[in-house]
């Protein structure tokens, strides 16, 4: 008799989602987390803080900039960045005591230590005080990722930081460096730019976000730039030495080679992530790994071992929470026998700033390398009535539609809660809906939603207030 139906080892969205499904279906489940906290890198130290903190110095820039015009009258205008972050553990402890609660209640054993594979059915895992074995009759691997860094530069988070450090520095930086323009690097870079550092954006490729629609990217790029971000592409970083007073920094253009030095008080390393496989005993036991070092996996979500499955950060994909959550739960009930999937083709995106991007399906560049013949429709924010009355009238929507069948091929949004628009375009996407369906559905005024209804109309010429 084994000791558990199902092992799971990480308890970030992925895992803990997977764990409590599995309960559900009435498995013997434990999950396994060698941190203090459940909920991993995103209720920690990723999604959940650094969205906290946008908030909170969205609300000061917002109430700075845009209070006048309100009618709104103060004369200084401040904020308090330990109370920024007090409020922001808060709310990191409230969502990871919820985890727990949800153990309790779903029956699950909460098993704290470091999981490594003995055999294909035994783990071992390793705290402080002892070892202990456990054994099961499957396992999901849900042990997300980490900041990938640069060799000749070492983060110590205090001056040199990971996204990690950079949630909870003590006091604003007057100068800010950001090696990396994605999505952690801008979200975390616009965060302190709003409370009054002046941050430059080191990225080594020519333009910023580069899986994002092009046009959308050099729109978010010139929103950046107008908020007082700066940018150097084309550079990269090649080296960082940190002094008693600042860090001197080494760029290098990747064309002509030619060398920048600048002195920051706080380099940010965002330059991208890598799954967490490493002292797992992987290869002890035959799981096979891509050259990222990610479980490569199949259709269902099994290893190269049969009963060892993988999720999340930790194989192939994009690494997104909402991912991990839905692998989480289809990976599961594949155990249990029965027949689902995700759709990857209708994954969401979103960066968090101000504006919001948000994005699903294929950019126009991916549209055009398939030679499809499509159709763009396109409305911007400045025609919408709520947009205006919330001082929030920057940026638009964008539809690509196939031209023979109006099937949505991607939508791509930058604008005030882009986040939350992008959802009815997911819905209709996974529907196999299109642009005329949106088009004739009944939206509510004065709402933001109305763009998203004005570019499908725009899609054949036939949007309203533009």
């Amino acid at each position: 008799m084994k000791d558990y139906d199902l092992i799971v080892i990480g308890t970030g969205p992925g895992g803990y989602v997977a764990a409590i499904r599995a309960a559900q279906l009435g498995m013997k489940v434990a999950c396994v987390e060698k941190e203090t906290s459940l909920g991993g890198t995103c209720l920690n130290i990723g999604c959940i803080p650094s969205k906290a903190l946008l908030s909170s110095s969205e609300k000061f820039i917002e109430f700075k900039n845009h209070s006048n015009e309100h009618g709104i009258l103060a004369d200084k205008i401040n904020f308090d960045i330990s109370k920024m972050m007090q409020r922001k553990n808060k709310i990191v402890k409230k969502l990871t005591t919820g985890i727990e609660f949800l153990f309790k209640k779903n029956k699950i054993t909460h098993i704290s230590g470091h999981a490594s594979f003995v055999d294909n059915s035994t783990i071992n895992v390793k705290d402080e005080k002892d070892e202990r074995r456990y054994s099961a009759s499957n396992f999901i691997i849900a042990t997300g990722s980490s900041s990938i860094n640069i060799p000749a530069i070492s983060i110590d988070e205090k001056n040199i930081v990971s996204s990690t450090g950079a949630l909870s520095l003590e006091k604003i930086p007057s100068t800010m460096l950001v090696i990396g323009g994605g999505y952690i690097g801008l979200e975390m870079g616009s965060v302190w730019s709003r409370l009054g550092a002046k941050v430059t954006v080191v990225e080594a490729l020519d333009r910023i976000v580069p899986t994002m629609d092009g046009e959308i990217a050099a729109e978010f790029m010139k929103s950046l730039q107008k908020q007082g971000m700066e940018f150097k592409l084309s550079h990269k970083v090649i080296s960082a030495k940190s002094s008693s007073k600042n860090i001197e920094v080494t760029m290098e253009a990747i064309k002509d080679k030619k060398q920048i030095k600048d002195k920051f008080d706080i380099v940010l390393m965002a330059i991208g992530r890598k799954p967490n496989t490493e002292n797992l005993n992987l290869e002890k036991i035959g799981i096979k790994l891509d050259d990222q070092k990610a479980i490569v996996i199949d259709k269902k979500f099994k290893s190269s071992v049969d009963n060892i499955y993988a999720i999340g950060d930790v194989v192939p994909g994009p690494m997104l929470a909402h991912k991990a959550e839905e692998e989480g739960i289809a990976c599961v009930e594949i155990i249990k026998g029965q027949k689902t999937h995700v759709n990857y083709e209708n994954i969401p995106a979103i960066v968090y700033t101000n504006p919001e991007v948000a994005s699903v399906g294929k950019t126009e560049e991916q549209i055009k390398k398939s030679n499809i013949e499509y159709k763009v429709g396109k409305f911007p924010f400045m025609a919408n009535g709520r947009a205006l009355t919330t001082s929030a009238s920057e940026g638009f929507v964008k539809i690509l539609v196939d031209k023979k069948t109006d099937s949505i091929l991607g939508a791509h949004i930058i604008g005030h809660d882009a986040g939350q628009l992008i959802a009815e375009i997911v819905t209709t996407m996974e529907f196999g809906g299109s642009a005329e369906d949106i088009a004739r559905i009944c939206h509510a005024h004065p709402t933001t939603s109305e763009a998203v209804k004005e570019a499908a109309l725009s899609v054949d010429g036939r949007a309203i207030h533009i």
